[in-house]
């Protein structure tokens, strides 16, 4: 007899409407979505067609109106902040296109801050070997301000993937560096992900980027309109 494992990313007819001074705008129209543990899958489209939202909605930042999400086992959409933010602390991995990164601290401390929210009292050994992965061992000291675009992106990288998350999610990843500082980050995403086990799922408007996933979900209008598989 044979099981077939749960996925770890579900949403069924999901929706997200929001205000604005010329009426409700619907972002997300009845998303029907399932994922494999593991898997790679790019978010393409237009922009606005609903890619970051989709994200936002699956990494528990953002409420859908309606519908149901389930990650990793967990309905998102039943949750208060304080548990969400409690899911994510201990599922996910998330890295922005601009880095989000905290300047008043170091490279070592912004990687350091999913470890001790959660208490662990090896977080700065482990962030300076998470820092070294991504070959920047000789910049724990150094602030933000003082890191390259590409070195920055590193810095999150390591950030997000310090905790070992069951899913990483990726927005635009490589939307602000110049194309060899890209590839780069772009094969240590993937890298990273694979070590860690983790579930990738990325916003890109770069189709080399997208081409490298196992799924490619195409959005227009709010909908998935395609899903392609290589």
């Amino acid at each position: 007899m044979s099981f077939l494992a749960a996925p770890v990313i579900e949403l069924a007819a999901v929706t997200l409407r929001l205000g604005s001074a010329a009426g409700p705008v619907d972002i997300l129209r009845g998303i029907d979505l399932s994922v494999e543990a593991g898997q790679s899958i790019g978010l393409i489209g237009p922009s606005g067609s609903g890619k970051s939202t989709l994200l936002a909605v699956m990494a528990g930042l953002e409420k859908p109106t309606s519908g149901t999400v389930t990650v990793a086992g967990q309905p998102l959409h039943t949750l208060d902040e304080d548990r969400l933010a409690r899911f994510r602390r201990d599922n996910v991995g998330i890295v922005f296109q601009s880095f989000h990164l905290i300047p008043t601290m170091t490279a070592l401390e912004n990687v350091a801050i999913p470890l001790e929210l959660a208490g662990d009292a090896g977080a700065r050994d482990k962030a300076a070997a998470e820092l070294g992965r991504v070959g920047l061992a000789h910049r724990l000291d150094h602030y933000p301000a003082q890191l390259s675009g590409g070195e920055q992106q590193r810095v999150a990288l390591a950030r997000a993937v310090i905790a070992g998350p069951r899913i990483l999610f990726a927005d635009e990843p490589t939307g602000n560096l110049d194309s060899h500082t890209g590839e780069t980050i772009v094969e240590l995403l993937f890298g990273l992900g694979r070590d860690a086990g983790a579930t990738l799922v990325l916003v890109t408007h770069d189709p080399a980027l997208a081409a490298r996933c196992d799924r490619r979900l195409r959005l227009a209008d709010g909908r998935i309109i395609a899903d392609e598989r290589p």
